[in-house]
């Protein structure tokens, strides 16, 4: 009896596998695809995704890395962008791209600049919907090192849902081209806000880019990750403390640099853009456990601001850093998603098999990968709930309930999870002072 029963189970297991492969060869699983435990709204939206690459110069810049006691030189500065948007897929055209990543590059010998590649649904230079009216535009800004392609599970979700996801090259701070810190400290945020005004100059109907007419800059939302936190925190309106500038002109032999993005500099304050930047997504943001912000500082972000971390974030810290920061930012209408247990790795793309190769430096893996969570679990929850968050402040979708959660998930209650699947998370909620 015993004899003939794990026959027969042998027999099912081997029978669903085939079934399993089959359907797995004939559909293949690429990153950002939902997995079975999906909550509901990491769905892929309703609209064909097309993507393009565009580089644009910032001219006249600092070139931080020039600095001589003090003293730098200018120059025009390159930035790539890539740019997903709804799009006109033509019958019989496979919505499958490719995209080319690098391993490497972090200052480290020994690490040499590796390509390597792997598929999004997507379909490169697709005609742009243009009967849509505009799309509100989301900027997504990478940490240090990082690259455009780091989030593109999240690029093409968000386009498929009618935003145009512009996704930056930091200069000195990719794979391809990382270069030391003070770079990155000084142009995060001057990049992110370059790049929302050169979107806006090229979507003038005046333009001749695919673009011109269909971009919504009046409704922006600016997602960032680890560095790309930091600068976006800065850009909306959470200026650094005078111990961060003071640290910084240490770095450089007295350049005030950092000066022109300080809470009590003049220009900064009239730099800041509440009225384009509607809603902003800090994952991991760095910094405040490096004295970056005081509370000064911190009380000058007012834009709504979802945050997301894990528990034990060994970069930018938790209790101390991306919690510390959700507390202090007393002027916003702020989430707080949490990872438990997970580490600083709440943002890029699953790893690919060229990260687990044998011999390479364990870090090409961690840039990708969480020790506790599967990424792509980590990836369809950010999908969810950013695509709750940006649809309530940049498109007027009542997505309240998505939002308005106890704060454990593991009390099974949270909308749109599927039973049994809304456990290891915990979600905070503060609204604005009234003070």
């Amino acid at each position: 009896m015993i004899k003939q029963f794990s026959s027969s189970f042998f027999v099912l297991i081997t029978v669903c596998f085939s079934i399993f492969s089959a359907a797995h060869a004939q559909d293949e699983f690429l990153v950002g695809d939902p997995l079975p435990d999906a909550p509901e709204l990491a769905a892929r939206g309703s609209y064909g995704v097309g993507v393009t690459t565009l580089d644009l110069v910032n001219k006249n810049q600092l070139n931080v890395l020039s600095i001589k006691e003090g003293k730098g030189e200018r120059y025009d500065r390159p930035i790539t962008i890539e740019v997903w948007y709804p799009a006109i897929i033509p019958e019989g055209k496979e919505e499958v791209e490719t995209y080319t990543q690098v391993l490497g590059r972090n200052g480290v010998e020994g690490r040499p600049v590796v390509p390597f590649t792997f598929k999004g649904r997507a379909l490169r230079n697709a005609t742009i919907l243009n009967d849509k009216g505009k799309f509100p535009l989301v900027i997504l800004s990478h940490g240090y090192v990082g690259s455009r392609f780091l989030f593109t599970y999240l690029a093409e979700n968000l386009a498929s849902k009618g935003y145009v996801v512009v996704s930056i090259d930091h200069t000195d701070s990719t794979y391809r081209d990382a270069a030391p810190f003070t770079s990155t400290l000084v142009n995060r945020s001057l990049d992110q806000l370059f790049v929302l005004n050169e979107m806006e100059r090229i979507s003038q109907s005046d333009g001749d880019s695919f673009l011109v007419g269909l971009v919504d800059t009046s409704k922006v939302g600016l997602i960032g990750y680890s560095m790309g936190g930091y600068g976006g925190l800065n850009t909306c309106g959470a200026g650094y403390s005078a111990g961060a500038i003071g640290f910084f002109k240490g770095m450089t032999g007295g350049s005030d640099a950092l000066d022109q993005r300080g809470m009590g500099n003049t220009a900064y304050q009239n730099s800041k853009d509440p009225e384009r930047i509607t809603a902003f997504v800090a994952l991991a943001p760095w910094g405040m456990n490096n004295g970056v912000w005081d509370a000064e500082g911190l009380a000058g972000l007012k834009t709504p601001t979802l945050f997301v971390a894990g528990s034990q974030d060994d970069i930018s810290g938790y209790e101390n850093g991306i919690k510390a920061i959700y507390e202090g930012a007393v002027n916003s209408d702020r989430f707080l998603l949490t990872y438990i247990n997970a580490r600083h790795n709440v943002a890029p793309n699953p790893p690919v098999y060229e990260t687990m190769k044998e011999g390479l430096h364990i870090d090409e893996y961690l840039r990708y990968a969480d020790s506790v969570w599967d990424m792509r679990r980590i990836n369809n929850v950010n999908q969810h709930f950013i695509t709750a968050f940006l649809g309530l402040h940049l498109k007027g979708i009542d997505y309240g309930e998505y939002l308005n959660l106890e704060p454990d998930a593991n009390t099974g209650k949270w909308k749109g999870f599927k039973p049994r699947t809304s456990v290891g998370m915990e979600l905070l909620h503060a609204a604005p002072s009234t003070e």
